[in-house]
C-alpha cells in the first residue's frame, strides 16, 4: 500500500510507539488490531516490536548500520581506537580473501573480483 505519491515519511513519537507495542503485550492485542488501531503498518510495529524487545526503541527512523567501512573515509569522528579498530578489521578481510584467491580492486559500482590464479603473489606486495 504505501504512503500516496509525493507524501511525506510520517515519523512516529517514542510515546506512539510505546503504546503501541505496550498494547501488543500488555493489553494482548493481535498485531492487525493494533495496526488498524494506530494506523500503522505491520512492517512498521512489527520492527517496533523487535526493537522494544532488543530494548532499543528510540524515537525517530531506524538508520540501517550501512558499510562500517565508510566511516574511514568521511568526515565521521572516530575515535584513534574505532579507526584502528576499522583497519584491523579490514585488513583481516582482505587477508581471508587473498586466501581463497581472489582480491577485490576498485571500489563501489566499478569493484571487481580478481582471481590470483595466474598473479604472481611477489607483485602484491605493497
Amino acid at each position: 500500500m504505501g504512503r500516496p505519491k509525493g507524501g511525506k515519511n510520517r515519523k512516529y513519537s517514542y510515546e506512539f510507539k510505546l503504546k503501541a507495542v505496550q498494547d501488543l503485550f500488555d493489553r494482548h492485542l493481535s498485531l492487525n488490531e493494533v495496526c488498524l488501531k494506530h494506523d500503522i503498518s505491520m512492517g512498521t510495529l512489527q520492527v517496533w516490536q523487535r526493537l522494544y524487545k532488543e530494548g532499543s526503541l528510540k524515537e525517530g527512523r531506524v538508520r540501517n548500520r550501512g558499510n562500517k567501512f565508510s566511516a574511514l573515509h568521511l568526515s565521521e569522528h572516530l575515535t584513534k581506537e574505532q579507526r584502528l579498530e576499522l583497519e584491523n578489521l579490514k585488513l583481516r578481510i582482505e587477508n581471508e580473501r587473498l586466501k581463497k584467491g581472489y582480491q577485490v580492486k576498485g571500489g563501489g559500482v566499478n569493484k571487481e573480483y580478481v582471481t590470483l590464479n595466474d598473479v604472481n603473489m611477489k607483485s602484491l606486495d605493497h
